[in-house]
């Protein structure tokens, strides 16, 4: 079966209790979850993962290029701040698909900039942990997938 790697950034780990206002109560788990559930629709399984560690993200992309057929992918703040997660997605040979949780152009200044959005085939923003599962089925109809009519 395909995979398709997800990954979340720092302090994403926090969901359902940090900033609910802006982020909302569903944690990350739930979000995983959802993904889960959406994949075995599309038949692909989605390997979740997190971590608060720039060099971490980027061992996990380099180590997926060969075996995942795309990425899905909410940098956090990294999103804001990091060429060399940006460097990293373009090195591999995956479509990925950038995610937010927030509209991020309806945030802080320096929120709308993202080193890593060119280097994605899209960008979804602003519709919560939905933000998450349209990503997916975004990449899954680029991939020719999608069971969507």
């Amino acid at each position: 079966m395909d995979r398709v790697l997800v990954l979340s950034g720092p302090n994403l780990n926090l969901l359902g209790t940090r900033q609910v206002d802006i982020y909302g109560l569903a944690t990350l788990e739930a979000i995983h979850e959802s993904l889960a559930k959406l994949a075995q629709e599309l038949g692909v399984a989605v390997d979740c993962r997190q971590s608060n560690h720039e060099g971490e993200l980027i061992d996990w992309i380099h180590e997926v290029r060969e075996s995942h057929v795309g990425i899905v992918f909410n940098l956090g703040a990294y999103t804001h701040t990091s060429i060399a997660i940006a460097d990293a997605l373009r090195a591999i040979s995956l479509p990925s698909v950038e995610v937010h949780l927030s509209n991020i152009h309806a945030r802080e200044a320096f929120r709308a900039h993202s080193h890593t959005a060119s280097a994605a085939i899209g960008v979804v923003t602003g519709f919560g942990p939905a933000s998450y599962t349209l990503g997916l089925r975004a990449l899954m109809d680029y991939l020719g997938r999608s069971n969507q009519d």
